[in-house]
């Protein structure tokens, strides 16, 4: 999808705005454990949609872990509804943590 430069830059902080929603159970920040597949912005429908994933299906800290998600995407992009949606296909693997996350993870 393209995007106006004013949309990229909405994504964009929108992305890092993410890396201050903490997993509470691994102490890592959702974009570094890997858990977010996408982020796009829809303008005409004035939406953000997040399609994300949990460490596991039964996560307990699930539910609060998408409520901070979507207050994170409410906060940084005004004016537009998140809309997020979780999946797991594909499921969650180890090898899907960022560079920055295996380090602060001590090399996970």
């Amino acid at each position: 999808m393209n995007h106006s430069d004013e949309s990229k830059a909405l994504l964009d902080a929108a992305y890092e705005a993410l890396k201050f929603v903490d997993d509470p159970e691994v102490g890592l920040n959702v974009v570094d454990l890997g858990l977010i597949y996408e982020l796009d912005l829809h303008e005409e429908e004035k939406k953000i949609s997040c399609l994300m994933t949990f460490t596991t299906e039964f996560c307990p800290m699930g539910e609060s872990i998408q409520a901070n998600v979507t207050e994170a995407l409410k906060m940084t992009v005004p004016g537009y509804v998140p809309e997020v949606t979780v999946t797991f296909d594909p499921p969650w693997k180890q090898d899907m943590i960022s560079e920055a996350g295996r380090a602060f993870l001590g090399g996970y």
